[in-house]
């Protein structure tokens, strides 16, 4: 064969490569997060209008799950991005050396608590959810309970059984509730007000979410969960009131962050941008009523008021330093009252 014919059959096979290459080959993403699976969709959505080429998998769980799951895979990382899980387990995270450090763009939009204060940042902040007490009108009436003004209120004999909450080995919820409360009591105080509150739970659970839900439903007179499930339980017509009790409330904030070792660190960056964007923090306020970006947030229907006042200045590197000792504490003390996981 000539050198001529040899070269034009290079360039035939070249060609059929190129012509067998997919024109819209994607990059895929593997993100693993602790967003109420309804808000999943959208985001996706959303995020692909401008970035087509890149595809999201999701692998989505609760934040205590979510937490483990990351910490188990250390070693060996499965996740290209971190997309909405509490800020004190990224923080935790950031600690073992798991995170990439990344400065998005938009980064100097965001009110400050919501972002790393490391320069580049580890994490960034996307909303932020409160706790609060629901309370079922028609059921608390039903069973002549008073309407609880405070968390010692739920300690009262009269709530024995009465009462739902998160399990905080499973849910973010359930841990900014224990770790707040530790720090509004103390950590003997936090601890004998717990087991005075485990004497009235009907029940843990392992959703922040679903205590609320239940209460909405009439399952349960009361459900220790977070504001924004109340407003939007009650907005859809549930006999809620949703209760700021008046010792202070525990907070956190889901928040991003890039998985140290991605084989696909572009693409990362740039859902990490995006994350930040206007777009996605008017898409944080379908869900949450507190945002990363100062005056975006429009008003949220049925969120009480005076919440802004009542959230403790919580102490996030406490909280993550201290979860592993916590939790443990916890699950000996409490765990006998869990529902069974699904």
């Amino acid at each position: 064969m000539s050198r001529i014919s040899a070269g034009r059959g290079l360039l035939a096979l070249a060609a059929g490569v190129l012509l067998a290459w997919p024109a819209s080959a994607k990059t895929e993403l593997t993100v693993y997060t602790a967003v109420e699976a309804e808000d999943l969709k959208r985001y996706a959505e959303a995020f692909n209008k401008d970035h087509p080429d890149i595809e999201i998998k999701w692998v989505r769980d609760s934040t205590g799950i979510v937490t483990a799951k990351l910490l188990a895979e250390k070693d060996n990382p499965q996740a290209d991005v971190i997309w909405g899980l509490a800020a004190t387990s990224l923080l935790l995270m950031k600690g073992e050396g798991m995170l990439e450090p990344y400065a998005p763009k938009g980064l100097a939009a965001l009110d400050p608590k919501f972002r790393d204060q490391d320069d580049p940042p580890y994490w960034t902040g996307m909303d932020a959810w409160v706790a609060s007490v629901c309370v079922n009108t028609v059921e608390a009436e039903k069973n002549k309970l008073p309407m609880p003004a405070s968390w010692e209120d739920l300690t009262k004999p009269v709530y024995k059984g009465h009462v739902a909450m998160p399990n905080p080995n499973s849910s973010g919820t359930g841990f900014l509730d224990v770790s707040s409360w530790l720090q509004i009591f103390g950590e003997e105080g936090g601890w004998d007000f717990m087991d005075r509150l485990h004497q009235n739970i009907s029940h843990y659970t392992h959703s922040g979410s679903k205590p609320c839900k239940q209460a909405a439903a009439g399952e349960v007179p009361i459900g220790v969960s977070f504001a924004f499930r109340g407003a939007k339980s009650k907005a859809a017509g549930a006999p809620l009131e949703i209760i700021v009790p008046k010792e202070g409330i525990g907070w956190d904030m889901e928040a991003t962050a890039i998985v140290a070792g991605t084989d696909d660190l572009e693409a990362a960056k740039t859902l990490v941008d995006w994350s930040v964007s206007e777009t996605a923090n008017k898409l944080y306020n379908e869900g949450y009523a507190v945002v990363a970006i100062p005056g975006l947030a429009k008003p949220v229907k049925h969120f009480p008021e005076g919440i802004t006042e009542a959230m403790i200045d919580n102490n996030f590197e406490w909280a993550a330093q201290n979860r592993k000792r916590i939790l443990g504490e916890w699950q000996s003390r409490y765990d006998s009252k869990s529902e069974p996981k699904s």
